[in-house]
């Protein structure tokens, strides 16, 4: 689980881990948010209608950096 939350959320997992976080400390943290994430990279709410459209799992905090990587790849599509 670690290594498939990791390939999704690589900056927050190094930086939870270069704070001392432990791995099931780090995974917790970081396990819904790399699973919304994926949902949004892969170009799941890509052509939603409006906000109401989307599933009630399909938000989750993010960084700005976090919500720049998903406004990039929509840009790419």
């Amino acid at each position: 689980h670690c290594l498939s939350v990791r390939a999704v959320c690589q900056r927050e997992i190094d930086c939870d881990r270069g704070n001392g976080y432990s791995w099931k400390i780090t995974l917790l943290r970081n396990y819904w948010k790399s699973k919304v994430k994926q949902e949004w990279l892969s170009g799941k709410y890509s052509n939603i209608p409006s906000q109401d459209s989307l599933p009630e799992k399909s938000m989750y905090p993010m960084d700005v950096d976090t919500w720049g990587e998903i406004l990039e790849a929509e840009l790419e599509r």
